[in-house]
């Protein structure tokens, strides 16, 4: 019951409160822990923290902290499991990662997501549509009620951030008519056909107001999904995506105002003169709140080399402000990435976010970078 006690991180802030999570995190980015509490109360930094996640070594992000990187790991229907991703979650710890997001599917869900909550000492996110269409045929046969009811399991669980797809509207669908791609994200197909079937708007958007009080209960951070990013470079920055932001920002208000703490993802494919402009109009269609990326991959033919092409624009976005970046693996487009692969992307996305710690002048972000220098130099 603790967790449905303790005030979230964002309220907690507004009330001039320090959390041990806030006091930790302001030590670990060398900032004054009053200024990280006046950003966790204005939106633009999220500590996601459920206090049911008991090994957690707490992680902020957003502005004026390091750049955060996400790697994503999971079981499949055929492929992997338990111990699989235990180790994968130690790479992903050895390596550097942030976060750690869990999309398994098929048999034992449950088990192994907490035997990966168990290993893991980062923030645990999830998608809980994946685990509730899971068992069922049709995405189309489950109810309103299924869909919020995975949301509370997921938080008891200690999930700390779960991507909803709350911004796909039935009024978006004829927009991406245009495009070359469709709807890749997993989570927006699934949405869109949900509301296609069932001729009704998006359960995770008519019923806000009872997902905010399932996250406000756990201390959830709500990552708002891209169910309409863009799947290939002719598709970025279309009327789709940025229909979609729009209703982001709309939802990142209602959040606040009730308490939550909430980042926004963004898009995965987007030439590399566009990346700026992405990042900008994130920023100001909702309000300042944390930005997170996959990648953006800056080209569309390099498959078994995307981690590369990822990269580059992680490093583009990172610079003009984007604050969280999905890693990507050798194996994206081709099929699951194994260790081998986590390890690649991951290490391509730390020195990513490293390049844009160093642009942005954090402090102690060129330590490191000096001492190989000096290094260097005596030929050690």
């Amino acid at each position: 019951m603790m967790n449905m006690q303790r005030p979230t991180q964002i309220a907690s802030a507004r009330q001039g409160t320090v959390t041990e999570e806030m006091s930790r995190v302001a030590a670990s980015e060398q900032m004054p822990v009053e200024q990280l509490r006046d950003g966790v109360a204005q939106g633009r930094i999220v500590i996601p923290a459920n206090p049911a996640h008991r090994n957690l070594v707490p992680v902020g992000i957003g502005a004026g902290l390091r750049t955060k990187v996400n790697v994503n790991l999971g079981r499949s229907q055929t492929s992997s499991g338990i111990e699989a991703e235990v180790e994968k979650v130690r790479i992903s710890l050895q390596y550097g990662a942030d976060a750690v997001m869990d999309l398994s599917t098929g048999p034992d869900i449950d088990r192994v997501r907490l035997a990966v909550l168990d290993a893991c000492t980062a923030p645990i996110g999830t998608v809980p549509i994946y685990q509730a269409v899971d068992p069922v045929d049709d995405v189309a046969s489950l109810t309103s009620d299924d869909f919020l009811n995975m949301m509370e399991h997921q938080a008891e669980q200690g999930v700390d951030f779960m991507t909803l797809h709350a911004g796909v509207l039935r009024g978006h669908l004829d927009l991406v008519r245009q495009r070359l791609t469709g709807i890749v994200s997993r989570g927006g197909a699934l949405m869109a056909c949900w509301m296609t079937k069932n001729k009704r708007e998006n359960p995770f958007y008519e019923r806000f107001d009872d997902v905010l009080a399932i996250a406000a209960r756990h201390d959830v951070t709500l990552s708002l999904g891209d169910g309409l990013r863009p799947g290939c470079l002719h598709d970025a920055s279309d009327v789709a995506q940025f229909a979609e932001l729009d209703t982001l920002g709309e939802l990142t208000k209602r959040a606040w105002a009730a308490g939550v703490q909430v980042m926004i993802e963004g898009p995965g494919h987007v030439p590399y003169n566009e990346i700026v402009q992405n990042v900008q109009r994130q920023k100001a269609a909702c309000h300042g709140a944390p930005f997170y990326v996959l990648g953006p991959l800056v080209t569309d033919i390099a498959p078994g080399y995307d981690h590369i092409t990822a990269a580059i624009g992680a490093t583009a976005a990172a610079v003009a402000g984007a604050d969280f970046l999905c890693y990507v693996t050798p194996m994206e487009h081709l099929g699951l990435p194994d260790i081998e692969d986590v390890r690649q992307g991951l290490i391509a996305f730390r020195i990513a976010a490293h390049a844009a710690d160093v642009a942005h002048g954090l402090a102690g972000a060129r330590n490191r970078y000096d001492e190989m220098a000096r290094a260097r130099f005596r030929f050690d």
